[in-house]
């Protein structure tokens, strides 16, 4: 019981709650970035062929990112679901979103692994692999997709922790995860002897102990909401529901995926190998500090969907005052130090001259108005938190599909611009794109809060 009322968003300060989970959150996403650094780290050092090697896994990456994504869609789709339901105390709906949510994990993981078996080499042929780098993204990915199941349920059901205002337990399945990851590579790769195929069953048997630790939890007595056989029997409505709302999340990891898919090949055309390893830096930087962003928003949602649920319009407006001021304020300071000090950032991940020479102007280029950017986040984070589908996923599609891909392809057909037209496609969809989004959440959901406050007070 003590526990029920730690974990009601409508008691105590609105910015405590978000700042509870955030911390927890955005350390979690940090490890687990460091995790993948670290990850290609051993690969690359492997005693021979280290670079085929890499490249076979980087060839594998977009089928991960499609089962992320699909995670993705039922763990970000039920989790906002899951807390407006238990902030307006309904219990067993919430439970029951939370149940159908795992069960479409598991369908769906057990059908992403039997497709991308049946079809794995043409699409590693299409990704872009050789004869001579095949083997090596194949031994990768007959391993990886045993774990399948682990990877949806490890990273789709901990949105269900972390909703429930369990941020250190959120935290500590992505660290346990990594941690082990981290010290089972070096064992399976260098000491067993296994390279590519020791680096794939030490990233297995850490998704696999995640699960276990997720699922012990939810299924135990300090969990809110627990998962249970009964909730997890489908009902059309829900299910529609879940996938709707996820898919505003669904369609951001694809998009980008796809964006960087296309800015890749049109650097190859326009300026070589030299900006495509620009690019992989810019995107590093970007990944680094975005953290803190994405730790905020992504800790907002329960509280703010939790009191959307529960009647507290006030609450939730509070939440979107505190989340506006924090993330603009921290990425004018990031905007301000990357443009001040690019070579530093570059530094972190290479030091070689003529890469660093056309890397610094890209990036100020690139990062340009990055606070723009969080205006998108906010906005996106409002939409889903108050299970706001429509707004979400248009958005989620606007910035990326509409503007993003198009200014790729046609801004370095510009004679001035060349390779910079690429990286300016960044900062004008981030400017266009995250106006409209914040924008059109104040006109849609400000008003919205605030007619609903003063019905309230009249009553």
């Amino acid at each position: 019981m003590e526990q029920k009322q730690k974990n009601d968003f409508s008691q105590g300060s609105v910015v405590g709650n978000i700042i509870r989970l955030a911390v927890p959150m955005t350390l979690a996403q940090l490890v687990n970035v460091l995790y993948n650094v670290v990850d290609r780290m051993y690969i690359g050092r492997i005693p021979e062929n280290a670079t085929l090697a890499l490249t076979g896994l980087g060839l594998c990456l977009p089928i991960i990112t499609m089962v992320i994504a699909f995670a993705n869609l039922y763990g970000m789709g039920g989790a906002p679901l899951c807390s407006i339901a238990r902030g307006r105390g309904e219990a067993e709906e919430a439970e029951s979103i939370m149940g159908n949510s795992f069960t479409l994990m598991m369908l769906t993981g057990v059908a992403l692994m039997v497709f991308c078996y049946l079809f794995k080499k043409p699409m590693l042929y299409l990704f872009g692999a050789s004869d001579v780098t095949y083997p090596y993204a194949n031994d990768y990915l007959t391993i990886y997709l045993l774990g399948t199941l682990f990877v949806m349920t490890g990273l789709g059901m901990n949105s269900f922790v972390n909703s429930q205002g369990f941020g250190r337990v959120g935290m500590l399945t992505v660290v346990l995860g990594a941690v082990a990851n981290i010290i089972l590579d070096p064992i399976f790769i260098f000491v067993l002897d296994m390279g590519v195929r020791g680096a794939a069953i030490a990233t297995v048997i850490s998704q696999m102990l995640s699960t276990v630790w997720i699922l012990t939890f939810l299924t135990g007595s300090r969990a809110i909401l627990r998962l249970r056989l009964s909730a997890m029997r489908l009902k059309l409505d829900r299910v529609r529901r879940i996938v709707t709302l996820g898919t505003a999340g669904f369609m951001m990891s694809v998009t980008n995926s796809l964006v960087q898919i296309l800015c890749n090949a049109t650097l190859q055309s326009t300026g070589g190998d030299l900006y495509v390893g620009v690019m992989t830096i810019l995107n590093s930087v970007r990944e680094v500090i975005q953290l803190p962003i994405s730790g905020l928003t992504n800790s907002a949602q329960p509280v703010m969907g939790f009191n959307y649920g529960a009647e507290e319009y006030g609450r939730v407006k509070q939440g979107i005052r505190f989340l506006s001021v924090a993330t603009i304020g921290y990425t004018v300071t990031a905007w301000g130090l990357v443009h001040l000090f690019p070579v530093f950032f570059i530094h972190l991940f290479n030091h070689e001259a003529q890469l660093v020479e056309a890397a610094v102007p890209a990036m100020r280029i690139y990062f340009f108005g990055f606070f723009m950017m969080a205006l998108q986040m906010i906005g996106q984070s409002v939409f889903v938190a108050l299970g706001k589908s429509r707004q979400a996923i248009f958005f989620s599609m606007l910035r990326k599909v509409i503007i993003v891909a198009p200014l790729t392809i046609l801004l370095p057909m510009i004679p001035a611009l060349g390779t910079n037209g690429v990286f300016l496609a960044e900062p004008v969809s981030n400017f266009i794109g995250g106006a409209a989004c914040f924008l059109t959440m104040l006109h849609i959901v400000w008003r919205e809060l605030t007619r609903r406050e003063q019905l309230a007070g009249q009553v």
